[in-house]
This record gives C-alpha cells, sequence and structure tokens, in this order.
C-alpha cells in the first residue's frame, strides 16, 4: 500500500465528513487507506463514520488521548508506506496526493523528510504558518515584535514564516504545520512518531526539529493547496493560553540550552502569542447581502431561499468566467455556495483562492449532504448550516 492517510477527530462531526469525502476523491488513482481516530468526541462523528463511511477504519479512544498520541495510535495500524498526518478541518483537492507523487520531490532518496503543501482558509487566503522557520530566541524575537512584517525581504528577519520562499514557491524549509504532514511511514517509526508529552501547539514543531536532526529535509510544495479551516477543535479559552504557553516551554526545555534569560523570555513570548490568539478568535456575525449559488440543482436554490431568507442568485454554466466579473469591484457582502455534487474539490479550492476578497465568503455543500459548510476567516471557528429536505 502506498499511502495511509491519519485523520484525528474531536467533536467536528461536519468537517470530518467533509474532509473524509476529500480524501476519498483523492485516493481514487493511489493504492492508499483512510484511517479515522476519535479521540471520545460527544457528538455524533462516530455514528456518522459507521453509518456513512462503514468501509473506512475506525478507531475509537475512550478518552482525549491528545494530538500526539492520538496520532501515533492510528499510524500504528497503518499500512501505507508513506503516512499523511490530516486535520479533520481540511479538505485536499482529487490530485492533492497525486501531485505529490508524480512531482520531482526530495521523495525519491534518502534525505526525504516532511513534505508539506499551501494551505488556505475558509475565505482562501493563504496561511503563512504552512511554513515556517525553527523558533529559536532570534526568530521568536522577530515574530513578537513584527520585524519580519517591517522587513518581509530581509532573511535575518523574516524566518518565522519562511519568507524566503513565496506562498507559490516550493522549497526547503524547517517546520511544517500538523494539519498537513506526508512523510515515510518508517521515519516516523524511527522517529517515535509525536512526542506524547506534547499534547499539542509545539507537537508539529518538535517532530519537524527532529527530522532536521535526522539530516533529512522538510519540504514545502506549493502547487498542492489545502483547504484548513482552523480552530474547529479548541475553544481559545483560559485551558488553551495555559496548554500553549506549556507546549512552547516543553520545546525550548527540550532542544535549546537553559538560561535565565531565554526562559523569561520565552515565558513572556509564549504569554503574549497566547494572549493574541485568544483575542484574534471572532463570532460568524457578519452579514451577508448577496447570495451565488454554483450548482445546477434549481431546487436547491429554493431549498436556500428558504433557509436564508433571501433571493440566491444561481450560476453554472460558464460560471467560472462570470462568477470573477460578478465579485470585481464589489461593495457589499457576497458569500459563494457551491454544490459539490456538481463541483470537484479542486476547482472549488482554485476559484476559492481566484476569487478571495474581504468582501467575498465561501461555503460547501459536500457531495451528498444536508449541510453546507464554511469559515469567514482564519480566526473563526467556522459554520455549519443543516439544510432540510
Amino acid at each position: 500500500m502506498q499511502l495511509s492517510v491519519i485523520i484525528l477527530n474531536y467533536n467536528v462531526r461536519y468537517f470530518l465528513e467533509q474532509s473524509v469525502l476529500s480524501v476519498q476523491a483523492a485516493l481514487q488513482h493511489i493504492d492508499g487507506e483512510i484511517i479515522v481516530v476519535d479521540n471520545n468526541s460527544s457528538d455524533d462523528s462516530c455514528q456518522m463514520m459507521k453509518t456513512r463511511f462503514p468501509h473506512i477504519k475506525l478507531i475509537e479512544n475512550r478518552e482525549n488521548t491528545g494530538f500526539p498520541k492520538g496520532n501515533n495510535i492510528g499510524v500504528a495500524q497503518a499500512k501505507g508506506d508513506y503516512i499523511c498526518i490530516l486535520n479533520p478541518d481540511t479538505v485536499v483537492a482529487e490530485d492533492t496526493f497525486t501531485k505529490i507523487f508524480t512531482s520531482q520531490l526530495p521523495t525519491s532518496n534518502s534525505q526525504f523528510g516532511i513534505i508539506g503543501c499551501k494551505l488556505v482558509d475558509g475565505t482562501g487566503k493563504f496561511l503563512p504558518e504552512s511554513k515556517r522557520g525553527i523558533p529559536t530566541p532570534w526568530v521568536a524575537f522577530t515574530k513578537i515584535f513584527g520585524l519580519y512584517k517591517i522587513f518581509p525581504k530581509v532573511r535575518l528577519f523574516n524566518q518565522y514564516y519562511a519568507q524566503y520562499l513565496t506562498e507559490n514557491q516550493s522549497g526547503n524549509v524547517e517546520i511544517l504545520v500538523g494539519a498537513f504532514m506526508l512523510m515515510k511511514r518508517d521515519l516516523y517509526t524511527e522517529l517515535g512518531g509525536f512526542d506524547e508529552n506534547c499534547f499539542m501547539y509545539s507537537d508539529d514543531i518538535d517532530l519537524s526539529y527532529r527530522v532536521l536532526k535526522k539530516d533529512k529535509v522538510n519540504y514545502y510544495f506549493a502547487k498542492a493547496t489545502v483547504i484548513h479551516y482552523k480552530g474547529e477543535s479548541t475553544v481559545k479559552d483560559g485551558t488553551y493560553m495555559k496548554r500553549f504557553q506549556e507546549a512552547m516551554e516543553y520545546f525550548y526545555a527540550k532542544h535549546f540550552k537553559k538560561s535565565a534569560f531565554f526562559n523569561v523570555f520565552m515565558k513572556v513570548g509564549s504569554l503574549f502569542f497566547a494572549f493574541l490568539k485568544k483575542n484574534k478568535t471572532t463570532e460568524n456575525n457578519r452579514k451577508i447581502d448577496k447570495y451565488i449559488l454554483i450548482s445546477q440543482n434549481e431546487l436547491l436554490k429554493e431549498k436556500l431561499e428558504k433557509l436564508l431568507g433571501k433571493n440566491v442568485s444561481r450560476l453554472y454554466i460558464n460560471f467560472k468566467n462570470e462568477l470573477p466579473s460578478l465579485l470585481k469591484g464589489i461593495n457589499s457582502n457576497v458569500e459563494v455556495i457551491f454544490d459539490q455534487n456538481d463541483l470537484p474539490f479542486s476547482t472549488i479550492i482554485s476559484i476559492m483562492e481566484c476569487c478571495k476578497s474581504e468582501r467575498v465568503t465561501f461555503k460547501i455543500i459536500p457531495n451528498q449532504s444536508n449541510f453546507m459548510i464554511g469559515s469567514n476567516s482564519s480566526n473563526d471557528r467556522g459554520e455549519v448550516i443543516l439544510i432540510n429536505d
């Protein structure tokens, strides 16, 4: 078997359903498998998997074991030569994995470490954490004080988000994000997988760094774009702030020499990061002035009009040409709703990227599903709207 995709889920039933649908489509021409590990969700995630995807391996943990251990449990049962660690709040395109395996990438040599891809949020905007540098004290300093924004082209200051590469430029990077990590299963096993002492937040940094210490290469592959809604499994409350700080302190204590200045600096930095993340969280209270449905289904349009209480414009034929012109120069809030029964995920992702705007948001109705799903920004928890028959 070539590839095992491990999806660790916790209380994001609808995002999980959409993610599994996208991965199924992406594995059509690959000898692969999907393993869903559920960390004791209190919603009906497991029942949904058993009903809709009875052929997919489901591991039901009796407690929330955390991100590292949950993924390690999944990889332990994987059969693929390669594994992909994938968040449940992601959407991959139909050609994501074939692009990776057919491109001239480090997979062809022994130096191959982890491959990451281009991540965009629910509005189509690039997520800079797709590629990062090792957060040494200096790199953390440039991040905390915004020097990477002031001097974006000076490598001395732009290492936190590996800005020496543009979002559309593939190349070697140091740190990749745990939302999408593809690597050889043997290497993952050799490293012992994710460090289970990290409950969350520093686990992907730690794994990426340990791969580098094995003289391997981590690689950012910009030709594959994946939606990452972000934050679906985490409420950014006081507990979040405490765990985030503890995670960063653990990483530095594990990999760097101790010093009083370093410890104080990193504690302040961890608190600062956690505070910013907590206060960036917003609510889905955006007022939508116009809805555009991309679908062949006239009945669906009528259902959405009843549900949303507004007229819904429907496009399908030549929508790739019509939609950008409709959205160009708009001065009102527009939401585009994609009917994935008619459109592949790859088309949806490309349209989201090319039509991204402060005025435009997107939702997707997954294939044969009775809900639509989306997020207004990378700081939103996302929104699920049920569509009644």
